[in-house]
């Protein structure tokens, strides 16, 4: 039932929302992580690219699918200017954390509270979100958006085509 409401609520999100495109400067973003610590964009610009991974929700098969993809590809994240990845959505932190430990996630799981940060994004009507994610250089810029799970493939080579 739980899978069944995050469905409709992300279709829902999907028919209401128009995502950033590429060469649009990212919102920044202030943001608890899993263990209460605040992550903004702010704190790695002019350092290094970002990359946001927006989802449903924690345990749910296509989402722990996508994130164990990155996590599974994190050796070959450092070549690209040690790139920051973050997933995102509105679980607590608690089911962040659990989440995080049972697929051993080395990446940070922020909590965005009523999908604030998605709404800044363009893919969220403040009741769900669009699977998404966005690559930001480390000038703020978006060099990557795109809906869905794209392949990990697609996402590193935004990144070397950047660098």
């Amino acid at each position: 039932m739980k899978k069944l409401v995050l469905t409709l609520v992300s279709l829902t999100a999907f028919l209401f929302a128009d995502q950033l495109t590429v060469g649009t400067e990212a919102p920044n973003f202030s943001l608890k992580d899993e263990t209460g610590k605040v992550q903004t964009l702010a704190q790695h610009k002019g350092n290094r690219p970002v990359i946001l991974v927006f989802y449903p929700g924690d345990n749910t098969p296509v989402c722990t699918k996508q994130l164990c993809e990155l996590r599974d590809n994190y050796a070959d994240l450092p070549t690209y200017d040690s790139v920051q990845v973050y997933g995102v959505n509105a679980g607590d932190a608690q089911s962040h954390q659990k989440f995080k430990e049972k697929n051993r996630y080395p990446f940070p799981l922020l909590v965005d509270t009523k999908w604030e940060t998605a709404k800044k994004y363009g893919i969220s009507n403040g009741k769900g979100v669009n699977r998404t994610v966005y690559v930001i250089d480390k000038n703020g810029k978006i060099i990557y958006s795109q809906k869905g799970k794209p392949p990990v493939s697609e996402i590193l080579a935004a990144l070397k085509a950047k660098n």
